[in-house]
């Protein structure tokens, strides 16, 4: 499977969903937006509409051509997905409502509101997707806003979130680390080691006031737009990402290290 072949299959999609009266945009998105896919990357397709497009709407087009069809998911945003039965690219496509996604770059761009982990992944998203089909200049006037500056006191509102939850809080990451090292919990251990990274990335990026690129490659991605990291980034990420017997060390040591980078900056 080459890019040309997921190409053409996005932009045949793209069709088929601006044909939709309701839909305003149609955007590609991840890594095959980006630049960063490979064999088995998929295909992230959002979908943008005045209204939820009904189910039963929607499946005619997963049906045409796909297989191992999804229809209707809602785990987590509402979305279809299927292996396109011609070229097995699995696709996955995401539906959105205009006016949730103006909120959710109000969020941070207005109200400056910070996540625990993730704060600017949606915003990163609308900002790197590239349009397949824009009714009206709707997509366009939502992509000029995302390529507003980094706001600082959305900066300074992710840091004060994430940071004290590495291991300065009593109830920290780190905290629940060591108890669940201690008790031999393996599966707590590696859920504590995930939330911290996702924490801590957060203040990494917020600091250098890079948005967040979602949960992948986030190791290399961090090394080519952040120039304020910790002295051996990788290694410290990669160690906690592993969760051996030196997670609360390597995390102890990350997370001062985002800690001193945070200071030199002013915000901690």
């Amino acid at each position: 499977m080459d890019q040309g072949e997921a190409g053409v299959l996005a932009r045949r999609l793209a069709e088929r969903y601006a044909a939709m009266p309701t839909v305003e945009a149609v955007a590609l998105g991840g890594s095959r937006a980006t630049g960063g896919a490979d064999a088995s990357s998929d295909l992230d397709l959002y979908v943008y509409a005045r209204g939820e497009v009904p189910a039963g709407v929607r499946a005619s087009v997963a049906r045409a051509g796909g297989e191992r069809l999804e229809l209707d998911n809602r785990f987590f945003e509402p979305g279809d997905e299927w292996v396109d039965a011609a070229s097995g690219i699995h696709v996955d496509v995401m539906f959105r409502t205009t006016g949730w996604i103006k909120d959710q770059l109000d969020r941070v761009l207005v109200r400056h509101e910070a996540s625990v982990g993730y704060s600017t992944c949606l915003w990163h998203n609308v900002r790197e997707a590239v349009p397949l089909h824009d009714r009206a200049g709707w997509y366009a006037a939502l992509a000029a806003r995302a390529g507003a500056p980094y706001p600082e006191p959305l900066r300074r509102a992710i840091v004060a979130k994430n940071l004290p939850l590495l291991r300065r809080n009593l109830s920290s990451f780190l905290s629940q680390l060591e108890r669940a090292l201690v008790r031999g919990d393996a599966a707590a251990v590696n859920h504590r080691a995930a939330a911290f990274l996702a924490s801590g990335f957060d203040v990494l990026f917020a600091v250098n006031r890079v948005l967040h690129p979602g949960e992948k490659r986030l190791v290399p991605y961090a090394e080519a737009t952040c120039p304020l990291r910790p002295e051996g980034l990788r290694d410290l990420a990669v160690g906690v990402a592993r969760a051996g017997p030196d997670v609360v060390a390597r995390a102890d040591a990350l997370a001062r290290g985002l800690e001193e980078i945070a200071r030199e900056e002013g915000l901690y």
